[in-house]
């Protein structure tokens, strides 16, 4: 009798010693994540408080006491000009992307698959600089004869007028290499979402007598649009954020314009704080990091209308 209650006793302190110790592994967790979720939020807010006190001496300045001019007028061209390029950018690379992605979670081999794969992940790897060398001594003086026929042929619409740049260095340019850039970024997430999308809705939309494109437009599309959006979201900031493959390939001015082959070409804000910073001083600094704060606003921004397209599709994902 006195041996049973001691293996029950044993037996209820391993269980009490086993709950104890899942019950510190949850708090430990939960702290842990709590914990980061805390700091992101803190880095943001002091970025965000750090843009914000240099930005004021510039934004309360008199305009002639501004080496640059007055602010807004100062900011306007490059604000277009990074929401131009990017804009321009995602148009060349979400396509791309999201067949690259298609063509390797249902169609390529295997062997191919991963070949492929390998090679997306290589090249997000690579510094923005190389790309930015590309660009000025591969793809400008490549795509000048396409320029050159674009505007001959297509000149008449407003994209394509104006006198052709004598070296390739366009916003159109420039948009291609960001394309390039941002396009392992969205194609990474478009495979890895497209990849869950459950079995058994791709097996029922093929039964019931769907090719297999009607089966990707009627079962991946849907569970996949938040990924699709979410990578697109993270190659825009990408793009709008780059700075030395832009400043390396744009031939700049402080213009607004919408054409594609000039070499009058609206500069990026952060391809301009690059260029400019070194040799700013007092006020010249604040302005610079006012026009900072416009990115970091237009980021947010966009950010902020990707959430809100993603929750109006959260009931075909279970990720949300």
């Amino acid at each position: 009798m006195t041996a049973e209650i001691n293996a029950e006793t044993r037996e209820g302190t391993a269980s009490g010693l086993r709950r104890s110790a899942k019950h510190f592994g949850d708090t430990l967790f939960k702290g842990f994540s709590t914990g980061s979720g805390i700091t992101i939020l803190a880095l943001l807010a002091a970025v965000a408080a750090f843009l914000v006190g240099m930005s004021i001496p510039a934004l309360t300045a008199d305009a002639a006491d501004l080496p640059f001019g007055e602010f807004w007028s100062y900011v306007a061209p490059y604000a277009f000009g990074t929401v131009w390029a990017a804009a321009l950018a995602m148009v060349f690379a979400v396509p791309v992307s999201v067949g690259i992605a298609l063509f390797l979670t249902h169609y390529a081999p295997k062997r191919v698959r991963q070949f492929f794969g390998y090679i997306i992940d290589l090249l997000a790897a690579v510094p923005s600089v190389v790309f930015g060398l590309w660009g000025i001594n591969v793809l400008a003086p490549l795509m000048r004869p396409l320029y050159v026929w674009l505007n001959a042929n297509l000149g008449w619409i407003p994209l394509f007028a104006g006198p052709v740049s004598g070296t390739g260095r366009t916003i159109l340019t420039a948009a291609l290499v960001l394309a390039v850039m941002v396009l392992p970024i969205i194609t990474a997430i478009c495979r890895e979402v497209f990849g869950q999308t459950p079995k058994l809705h791709e097996e029922a939309a093929l039964a019931l007598g769907a090719t297999r494109w009607e089966m990707i437009r009627q079962a991946v599309f849907p569970y996949g649009m938040p990924g699709i959006v979410s990578g697109c979201m993270l190659g825009l900031g990408r793009a709008l954020g780059e700075t030395m493959a832009v400043a390396m390939v744009l031939s700049p001015a402080s213009v607004i314009n919408i054409h594609l082959l000039t070499s009058s070409n609206p500069n990026t804000i952060a391809a301009n704080i690059a260029l400019s910073f070194p040799e700013a001083y007092q006020l010249g600094v604040n302005q610079l990091i006012a026009t900072g704060l416009v990115l970091f606003v237009i980021t947010l921004a966009v950010n902020m209308a990707a959430r809100w397209v993603i929750a109006r599709r959260k009931d075909f994902s279970g990720a949300n």
